[in-house]
């Protein structure tokens, strides 16, 4: 099992891409790549599942070959490398907080683009939206917040 968390703020005349989805009628985010926090969230979960470094480790923002790159290809890339050590994807759940946008309407298409990237059933992959109430960072408007927890088989072999 591993937990991810990634937090960035709002950072104007940028698409703000959240798991992969354009969500056109707001602000994106600042971030050396193209700042999903979801996303994000979910590769360090994989991550720390599976023993490996975290994803700026993995993926530098010192990185110029990384400038504006689409988080959905870098998980990708995570999940080849993590099935490459005979791990696969069970589940994933994740929250994206925010008082603005409103996941709700995206929750499907981020599902099925996060379980298409991840090699799995949509219904192994939950996303949900919650709010602070106004209070903190996200509370605030100052930015988006997203945790993610993910289940992850690994095959291990016996000798003897």
């Amino acid at each position: 099992m591993g937990l991810g968390l990634d937090a960035h703020r709002f950072a104007w005349e940028r698409p703000l891409i959240i798991g992969g989805v354009r969500i056109r009628e707001h602000d994106g985010l600042a971030g050396h790549s193209d700042a999903d926090v979801l996303v994000h969230a979910v590769i360090d979960a994989l991550l720390g599942a599976a023993g490996m470094d975290d994803i700026g480790s993995l993926f530098p923002d010192t990185d110029p070959m990384l400038a504006g790159a689409d988080s959905v290809g870098l998980l990708r890339e995570v999940v080849s490398r993590l099935q490459q050590r005979d791990c696969r994807v069970v589940n994933v759940d994740a929250v994206v907080v925010c008082e603005e946008p409103r996941i709700g309407p995206h929750r499907g298409l981020m599902r099925a683009i996060l379980a298409d990237a991840l090699g799995v059933d949509p219904v192994a992959v939950n996303v949900k939206g919650k709010t602070t109430e106004g209070m903190g960072f996200t509370g605030r408007g100052e930015g988006i917040a997203a945790q993610a927890v993910v289940l992850l088989e690994i095959e291990t072999t016996v000798d003897g």
